[in-house]
């Protein structure tokens, strides 16, 4: 007993000195992320009242949005082949410029149809900045604060998209097409940051910008690891909660059932995304330390406890309630599912990365549609009671992960 103590001491400490072990890659990398996320925080707003001047319908309106995403998805796996063949640094160059690109000429878009296109193309680049930094950042740490760079990295991301929105609205006063340009100049300072800050002769003396294709893991052996099949079903179902239930029909359902005001909605988003933000801080470390397993299943519990929150509420109150195990969930799955990945592979295979991003991508673009057809044939809670009776799944795969973290399995 007295040795196992003194292990997990030892452990402790190894872990607090770590903390600045996190290599270049890691932070410029997050700020990348930041650029990326400011921007598209900006245009969110921007989208639906830049397509409504073109006079269509909301079915059009939701087709923009669902357009980026179905380019995302169907070029996850070429964007996985791309990294293979050229290496993380230059397809994450080369997609950053793609939606700043396809971003700047849908702020000039003439039509319904060119911003259509454009915004379709400008997912194509997306998903491969999104799986060439994801690859990158499994490559560059090893398990022990493998945790922690990811939470790092997801707060580039998370501030990001707090700072974009508020910018936005702001830009867009003075037209709805400054935004477009706003995010693609932000793109651009992205793309310098990768090009320059992430090239070899600065940072690649341990991290070469082409993997040994000796070394490359290949779709059809990882998917013979159920810890991989498990991480993808929670992204998965994680997505569902996340950007279905709550960025969907939650807040139609706090309007219209408990009385919760626009400004009550806004704010609720607010504190989902500091609370997150305050769970990244320690999620990352508590992953290194207690590992992923423990990780994930806290995750589940809370995002489970939200959904349920959500079952029973009966007043404005219990949607910030709600807000804030969504905040502290998402934080957990979002971190501990990716380390996961990282711990079986090593970034060491661009389409089994992948395939692991498309898992959660296709949480958000089925999610919204059913749960949409859920409240429409029924009405909101059924959706809820079925949405929490999914997830749960979560629990049982988590419950039958062995850890993945090996020091910690080897203790």
């Amino acid at each position: 007993m007295q040795q196992k103590k003194r292990l997990r001491a030892r452990q402790l400490l190894s872990n607090k000195s770590s903390k600045a072990l996190l290599p270049s890659e890691v932070y410029v990398l997050s700020v990348v992320a930041f650029f990326v996320a400011l921007g598209y925080g900006m245009i969110i707003p921007a989208i639906p009242l830049f397509a409504k001047t073109f006079h269509v319908n909301n079915a059009q309106i939701g087709a923009i949005i669902s357009a980026f995403a179905l380019a995302r998805f169907g070029m996850g796996l070429p964007a996985g082949k791309l990294i293979d063949l050229f290496g993380e640094r230059r397809v994450q160059t080369t997609g950053l410029l793609i939606v700043a690109i396809s971003t700047f000429a849908s702020g000039l878009a003439n039509s319904y149809w060119q911003l259509l296109t454009y915004r379709a193309l400008g997912g194509i680049g997306s998903v491969m900045f999104s799986v060439s930094a994801s690859s990158l950042l499994m490559r560059s740490v090893d398990d022990s604060i493998r945790g922690r760079a990811q939470s790092t990295f997801n707060g580039g991301f998370l501030i990001g998209g707090i700072a974009g929105p508020a910018i936005g609205g702001i830009l867009s006063v003075v037209s709805l097409r400054v935004p477009f340009f706003a995010y693609a100049f932000t793109l651009v300072c992205a793309a310098f940051v990768t090009s320059f800050f992430l090239a070899e002769n600065r940072l690649g003396k341990s991290i070469t910008n082409k993997q040994d294709p000796a070394d490359r893991i290949l779709l059809r052996d990882a998917l013979k690891s159920y810890p991989y099949i498990a991480a993808m079903a929670i992204s998965f179902l994680s997505n569902w909660v996340l950007f279905g239930l709550r960025n969907s029909i939650l807040p139609l359902f706090a309007k219209e059932n408990l009385g919760a005001s626009n400004t009550t909605l806004g704010l609720g988003f607010t504190v989902a995304a500091v609370v997150q933000g305050i769970a990244l801080v320690y999620v990352g470390k508590l992953s290194d330390f207690r590992g992923r397993k423990f990780a994930l299943m806290l995750g589940s519990f809370t995002l489970l406890s939200g959904v349920a929150t959500i079952i029973i509420s009966s007043h404005w109150w219990y949607y910030f309630l709600a807000m804030v195990f969504f905040g502290i969930g998402g934080a957990f799955e979002g971190t501990a599912a990716s380390a996961v990945v990282g711990d079986l592979f090593g970034g060491k295979g661009g389409r089994v990365i992948a395939l692991f991003q498309m898992a959660g991508d296709f949480g958000n673009i089925i999610s919204p549609v059913l749960l949409g057809w859920l409240v429409d044939a029924h009405s909101y809670r059924p959706a809820f009671i079925a949405t929490a009776a999914v997830f749960s799944l979560t629990l049982l795969l988590s419950a039958k992960m062995p850890e993945t973290r090996k020091l910690i399995e080897n203790n």
